[in-house]
């Protein structure tokens, strides 16, 4: 698809505020996933599955007492140094603007727990259906994430650095990503309680490793849509001019009436 450029600086600026107003709708999906998720008690997503220990661990132990967004926080951080490390100087400094997008996803974290909090799910089938939609929307969110052309996220940009240096293709490398991460949640479980958190790192958590990848490649083969919408930035622009037209015209219509 040939999308057009813009070329004025106005329509960049334009266009990158619309890029970056999409990709936090694509986030906020993301994050809504994952809250959902939690909520079934079947498993977290890969993700937050780490934090969401570190968060139970923080009441019973030296740990402190963040929340599940405030640990995804400085896992990304830790992530983001973790590239830095690796490639060295060959590191990009406008992948830092990875830091900016990890603190907000994980700031949204929290706010869709928030917003999910009266959501209880006493039933295996409430628990399936919370972990089947949350899966579901999380991997629409991370294919329109993918397509918004911004900064990957730190669990993709480590990925990503390390098939890189290592020449082995990015989708065994993410999956080795991901399953050191549930190795590393597990051990923390035995470290803090001495027992495995099922409704932490469970049957969902395995169902999310599987699933929410098919969800990305469908969901991508289907989004011409999104495409449209990410390169309509021109008439954006002219909407919103033309509607600051308008309210400026009825006021100053309104005070000759006056």
């Amino acid at each position: 698809m040939n999308l057009s450029i813009p070329t004025n600086h106005k329509e960049r600026i334009i266009s990158f505020i619309w890029q970056h107003i999409l990709l936090l709708i694509s986030l906020n999906m993301m994050t809504f996933g994952v809250a959902l998720c939690v909520r079934s008690c079947l498993g977290s997503s890969v993700i937050s599955s780490l934090p969401f220990v570190l968060s139970l661990a923080g009441p019973v132990s030296h740990f402190p007492e963040w929340t599940i967004g405030g640990y995804t926080i400085m896992m990304n951080f830790i992530l983001v140094i973790c590239q830095i490390l690796i490639l060295g100087k060959r590191f990009d400094p406008m992948q830092l603007f990875q830091l900016a997008i990890g603190f907000v996803f994980g700031w949204m974290i929290d706010l869709n727990m928030f917003l999910t909090s009266a959501l209880t799910c006493d039933t295996l089938v409430s628990k399936l259906l919370a972990q089947f939609i949350g899966c579901t929307v999380m991997g629409v969110g991370i294919a329109l994430e993918v397509r918004c052309g911004s900064v990957t996220m730190p669990g993709e940009g480590i990925s990503i650095v390390i098939s890189q240096v290592t020449k082995r293709p990015f989708a065994k490398i993410k999956i080795m990503v991901d399953s050191f991460l549930v190795l590393l949640a597990i051990s923390a479980c035995y470290y803090f309680f001495g027992t495995w958190l099922w409704n932490v790192i469970g049957i969902g958590t395995i169902f999310a490793m599987i699933y929410v990848g098919m969800v990305v490649r469908l969901a991508s083969s289907h989004l011409g849509w999104f495409d449209r919408l990410l390169a309509y930035t021109p008439g954006f622009r002219r909407y919103i001019f033309g509607l600051a037209r308008f309210i400026y015209h009825r006021e100053r219509d309104d005070s000759y009436d006056r």
